[in-house]
């Protein structure tokens, strides 16, 4: 591979790349400047003239899964430096990264891990085929023939392929079609979370950041959703010099690659993989430099917008009265001809496989209870409670529980208006619904746990405390129901502006967009930062449509279509005392209902001697605590504490030899390169990240102030990127760190 990138990726070219990245990285970060004052004037004015919205009858829990493993278990993974399968002990974290290590005796041990992989922007394919049109399809003329040897070849029927456009592509296998499916829905949750990788509780830079890549690729004539809008903003920015950059050194690099179709493939992507890189490390520094210039000007900016907020308020409102007086005729035909007919028939394309989706939340969420319900009674009663109520804690990050939710929205078509209105994919919309189904999930099991422990507190006998248990589920399925649908109308409006917002900004442009400069003169000098004249355009563009989305939201809600609460069903304060029991310290139902003298996972009872706490707390942070576990089986590839000698895995028969006779994964010290030939670090230290970021909204269309409708309460950060996260607690930490990115990937 050294070979490959050397003749290919010689010292004028990566000049040319680092050259060509700093162009479009200059050009982008002036439109993130501009925008940075607009959100941070934006979120200001919010923060004063917000009014008093209805509450969210649901809680929702400060620190989700924090310290908790979502899955483990056993897979192959393909080495690509010595073409070999291995059995890999992987563990997917809280912050939803995998981590792939030599074998579960080297996790226990805290040896850091093969690789940490942050599958934003990755998609997952299930068969070689699929795998084969992909990469296919990116180098002209070296698509496969009939009969050739396929670019992979894989030991079992049951493969999990991550592909990335540009990225490197990680291979995986299991020996069992439930294992492939398991391995499925834990790895789709893994890309939905990390795909949602910029802070919904940024308010600034966020907003800031998703206009930035808007207004940029506009300039570019590119109007419509993006696909590629995943992760952090680091990767965002690496997706978008990749998107210029890929071409130009596909058109130049192909006809340089030597020898048959799949061994091109195979050198087109290491080379995207390594100009990837390159790429990344340029944004990162980039990006840095320009935030904390920003971060450093903030105050200032800040001072400025308390003193004029009243004068920036009104030299906006006269230049959207400006703005609307040239455009607003346009735009009424626009929206009335090539909008408007429409709007009804998007509604109920997003509506049913939407609702499906939180209609099933509701029932898993029923039947979880009942059956718990139903185990109280005939298992002991309070003395197993703990134990069930850890395990319904979890729910809603359970991917095997949740995938029934998950795949109501995977129904979502939008057959003929995708073309018409240039949507280029809906995997935007079901991510972001999906993730909607599992904060409502957490919320409503959460809520149950919150009133069930108050309940609790007066000693109720086995037959009181089912009685409750039915009574608490029957309060809080209707606040599921009350907030569910302020969730869905919210999701549908900012779906349906997703959607016709560049469609008629598009429509407009040839028309409207080359008028604009004249109205720059209306804005004062010393409010320029805070005044965009393109913002404000596109703010009156979404005036003009936002009436007949918010219309057709509401005649769908009156109708009671899917279960929609009509907006004037408002419950003010119908539950205050609720609110204020979320205040109290998080429910620990292992510690206090273990019923054992320990807890849920086996720790000590506070009255336990200190010493000993103290040794079972780092004793339970080497274990995995799975979220997920096979009732029926072990895990299939089970490490053994004492490793053996290596074997490679290169055909077929071994890897069924080796679940046959129930062997281990063998757990030699790396021998060799890691990850695109660079070679490995010896006994690297964990190396901590400083980039923290959890999911945001991942649609580009943010309502102007004054013109949301619903609000949720804010959520806390919860690092769900697949990058590390440092250990706030004085336990062990869970090792999620590895080796700088020269030998195992770390960030994408």
């Amino acid at each position: 591979m050294g070979d490959v990138l050397s003749t290919h990726l010689d010292d004028a070219r990566r000049q040319h790349i680092a050259d060509k990245t700093e162009k479009i990285l200059t050009e982008f970060l002036h439109f993130y400047e501009d925008q940075y004052g607009v959100a941070l004037f934006n979120s200001m004015r919010h923060e004063i003239e917000a009014t008093g919205m209805p509450q969210a009858q649901l809680l929702w829990r400060k620190v989700p899964l924090e310290e908790r493993i979502i899955f483990s278990g056993n897979l192959f993974q393909y080495q690509e430096d010595n073409k070999k399968w291995r059995n890999r002990f992987s563990l997917v974290p809280h912050n939803y990264g995998l981590v792939l290590y030599e074998n579960k005796v080297a996790y226990e041990r805290q040896v850091p891990p093969r690789a940490v992989i942050n599958s934003a922007g990755y998609k997952i394919l299930t068969s070689i085929d699929q795998y084969l049109e992909l990469v296919g399809n990116c180098l002209p003329g070296t698509t496969s023939k009939s009969g050739t040897a396929p670019i992979l070849k894989c030991p079992t029927q049951f493969p999990l392929i991550l592909w990335h456009p540009s990225a490197r592509h990680y291979y995986f296998c299991m020996m069992t079609e439930a294992e492939q499916g398991k391995w499925q829905a834990v790895l789709q949750d893994c890309i939905r979370h990390c795909n949602n990788g910029i802070p919904e509780d940024s308010k600034v830079e966020g907003p800031a950041f998703t206009d930035a890549i808007r207004m940029y690729r506009q300039s570019k004539e590119l109007y419509g959703t993006w696909e590629m809008l995943c992760g952090n903003e680091v990767q965002i920015l690496s997706n978008l010099v990749m998107e210029e950059l890929a071409p130009e050194l596909k058109a130049e690099l192909a006809p340089r690659l030597k020898g048959k179709p799949q061994e091109r493939l195979r050198q087109w992507i290491q080379i995207s993989d390594a100009v990837y890189r390159m790429v990344y490390e340029q944004a990162k520094e980039h990006f840095e430099v320009v935030l904390s210039k920003l971060q450093l000007a903030r105050p200032a900016m800040e001072a400025v917008i308390r003193t004029d907020m009243d004068q920036i308020i009104t030299s906006k409102e006269h230049l959207a009265n400006k703005i609307r007086a040239f455009i607003l005729p346009k735009a009424e035909v626009c929206v009335r001809n090539h909008v408007q007919p429409y709007i009804p028939s998007i509604l109920e394309a997003l509506m049913v496989p939407t609702s499906q989706g939180f209609t099933e939340v509701r029932d898993v969420f029923f039947k979880e209870v009942t059956d718990m319900n139903l185990n109280v009674i005939n298992e002991g009663g309070v003395d197993k409670l703990g134990e069930y109520m850890e395990k319904l804690s979890q729910l809603a990050y359970h991917p095997i529980k949740m995938q029934s939710c998950y795949e109501k929205m995977e129904l979502l078509r939008l057959d003929g208006l995708q073309q018409r209105f240039d949507v280029s994919s809906t995997s935007v919309f079901k991510q972001r619904a999906q993730i909607h189904m599992r904060e409502q999930m957490d919320n409503a099991v959460y809520t149950f746990e919150t009133l069930l422990h108050q309940e609790l507190g007066k000693g109720p006998t086995k037959e009181e405390l089912c009685k409750s248990i039915q009574r608490i589920l029957e309060r809080v399925l209707k606040k599921y129901d009350y907030d569910s649908s302020s969730v869905r109308k919210r999701f549908f409006r900012e779906a349906l502006l997703q959607i016709t917002i560049p469609f008629l900004l598009r429509k407009l442009a040839p028309t409207c967009k080359s008028e604009l400069p004249r109205f720059q003169e209306l804005i004062f000098e010393d409010f320029a930062r805070f005044i965009l004249v393109e913002n404000t355009y596109e703010e009156v563009v979404l005036q003009t449509v936002m009436k007949d989305i918010m219309q057709a939201v509401k005649e769908a809600a009156v109708q009671r279509k899917h279960n929609l609460y009509r907006d004037s069903m408002v419950m003010h304060n119908s539950d205050p005392n609720l609110h204020l029991l979320a205040e109290g310290t998080p429910i620990d139902w292992g510690e206090e209902y273990g019923g054992d003298g320990t807890g849920g996972n086996g720790s000590p009872c506070p009255n336990a001697p200190e010493a000993a706490t103290l040794s079972e707390k780092r004793r339970r942070a080497k274990q995995v605590v799975s979220v997920v576990q096979d009732e029926e089986m072990g895990l299939p590839f089970e490490t053994s504490p004492e490793p053996l000698s290596p074997a490679s895995l290169d055909s077929v028969t071994e890897p069924r030899g080796m679940l046959a006779q129930n062997l281990q994964a063998e757990s030699p010290p790396p021998a060799g390169p890691l990850l695109n030939g660079a070679p490995a670090q010896e006994s690297p230290q964990p190396v901590a990240d400083s980039e923290a970021s959890s999911p945001p909204s991942s649609l580009l269309w943010h309502l102007p102030p004054g013109e949301a409708a619903d609000h949720e309460p804010p959520k806390p950060s919860d690092q769900e990127t697949g990058e590390q996260v440092s250990n706030p607690s004085g336990c062990s930490p869970i090792h999620t760190t590895t080796e700088d990115s020269a030998g195992v990937q770390t960030e994408f």
